[in-house]
């Protein structure tokens, strides 16, 4: 009985990404597509959404994983895991080794630097494998938490858009789990079993996004209703009510 629950479950998530995908017209048949894989449970839950959903299609697209791992940070990345389970998927496996320098912009936190080192290594990825869009992990938790963000520390309304073209429209960074909470996704994780990170990125902790995420738990006592709500105001804005520019 649990483990046909489950399976509804995981089902259900797959629907939610199919759904997003649809919705913003995110991948499309014939595309090649980068996944991020970091090795987090965001990460794992995409590819193997992405995976699974793909085999149920009449149309097809190529998937190709990719990890970045900065050997100057201090984390752990189980690659030896993150390897077989993309096997198990059949998705190639593809590892980018490099360091980071963590100096080159003293202005800029160290989480800041490593992360657009990161971010340039998939995008230059993406390029050479000739893939028209890198998906990448965030959820519908992230969106709302970079939206408070940024209007309580840069004055501008702005989140983490389904889809964003880049490069004059050479590729699309796409975000299939838009559609989903934090919480469903730890779920789908813990039901599959996806371990936990080796060892977290002793810079990994955004002192901004923590205050974001405790204000929006606040506002919201944790309400999914409320929190989707907050998420559609995003595509709703009636510039009339709003002080001109």
């Amino acid at each position: 009985m649990t483990e046909k629950k489950d399976l509804r479950y995981i089902d259900k998530i797959e629907k939610s990404v199919g759904r997003a995908i649809n919705r913003y017209s995110l991948i499309a048949g014939g595309d090649r597509v980068a996944v991020a894989l970091s090795g987090g449970k965001d990460s794992l839950v995409l590819l193997e959404t992405l995976a699974r959903r793909r085999r149920r299609l009449p149309v097809s697209y190529e998937l190709f994983a990719v990890h970045v791992f900065i050997k100057n940070i201090g984390y752990e990345s189980d690659v030896n895991f993150m390897r077989e389970f993309c096997a198990s998927l059949n998705v190639p496996f593809h590892l980018i080794e490099m360091e980071a320098d963590l100096t080159i912009d003293e202005s800029k936190s160290k989480c800041f630097v490593c992360s657009w080192h990161r971010r340039k290594a998939l995008f230059n990825f993406a390029e050479e494998m000739n893939c028209r869009e890198l998906a990448l992990g965030h959820h519908l938790d992230d969106a709302i938490e970079t939206l408070m963000m940024n209007m309580m520390y840069n004055g501008i309304t702005s989140s983490l858009p389904p889809s964003l073209s880049m490069f004059s429209g050479k590729l699309q960074a796409i975000r299939p789990l838009i559609l989903l909470e934090k919480n469903e996704i730890d779920k789908y994780a813990e039901i599959r079993r996806f371990p936990s990170e080796v060892k977290r990125c002793p810079y990994g902790e955004d002192t901004s996004r923590i205050k974001a995420h405790e204000m929006i738990q606040q506002m919201t006592s944790g309400s999914s209703a409320i929190k989707k709500s907050i998420f559609r105001s995003m595509s709703n804005i009636h510039r009339e009510y709003l002080p001109p520019d």
